[in-house]
């Protein structure tokens, strides 16, 4: 599958960071590789990260492909667009994939949120992620309560028919709590899917051993 869909427990658990990480190993190892946010709430930042660790093409990517649904509203897309007064333009969304796995070896999707932000009145994030049929990897912000939103998302995620991955333990901030240390070991043993790897807190690079297995077919 040439493709990939990045969730989280949460907002702010570091899925950009992590998918820009994901698209810096796949183009060292010469492949052409695209992120793709297909909505941003509020600023733009997350689309101009992955635009900026995509890989070159001719014609350049631009941020409006990476990025296709944009609003200046920091809240959820579907609330964002009831404050803007405009609706998600899904078909923009769908049509704006296509063309990146058309032109790319690779497609990284970023969701915004967790799994089942709402983005319209009838379709979720979950619901997104679904459409792209993309096996997904599920970010963990490594701290005291992601047992519980893990579990959660992971068995939202299979329960949905879609190959989870596995998960990565992200840790966002310098200091660790005692449940950063224990985290992986209890996920290891209570989820159905594969605890890939830790990061450390702004670590600068991924280690392939836990991109590879991402993109297996």
């Amino acid at each position: 599958m040439p493709s990939l869909f990045v969730t989280g427990t949460d907002t702010g658990v570091g899925k950009t960071f992590v998918t820009s990480l994901i698209l810096s190993v796949l183009k060292e190892k010469g492949l052409r590789a695209a992120g793709y946010k297909p909505l941003c709430c509020g600023d733009r930042f997350d689309a101009l990260a992955l635009l900026q660790t995509s890989a070159e093409d001719d014609p350049v990517l631009t941020v409006d492909e990476v990025n296709p649904c944009w609003f200046k509203s920091p809240q959820s897309p579907y609330a964002a667009s009831l404050i803007e007064n405009r609706r998600v333009d899904l078909d923009s969304i769908y049509r704006g994939y296509e063309a990146l796995l058309d032109r790319f070896d690779y497609v990284v999707v970023e969701g915004a949120g967790g799994w089942e932000v709402p983005l319209t009145e009838d379709l979720t994030m979950a619901g997104l992620a679904e459409k792209f049929k993309a096996p997904v990897l599920v970010v963990v912000d490594n701290k005291l309560g992601a047992l519980n939103h893990t579990i959660l998302t992971v068995q939202a995620v299979l329960r949905s028919g879609l190959d989870c991955r596995g998960v990565l333990l992200n840790h966002c901030r310098p200091d660790r709590d005692s449940a950063s240390i224990s985290n992986r070991l209890v996920l290891e043993k209570f989820l159905p899917v594969p605890v890939l790897g830790e990061l450390l807190y702004d670590q600068s690079e991924a280690d392939e051993d836990w991109v590879t297995p991402l993109f297996e077919s």
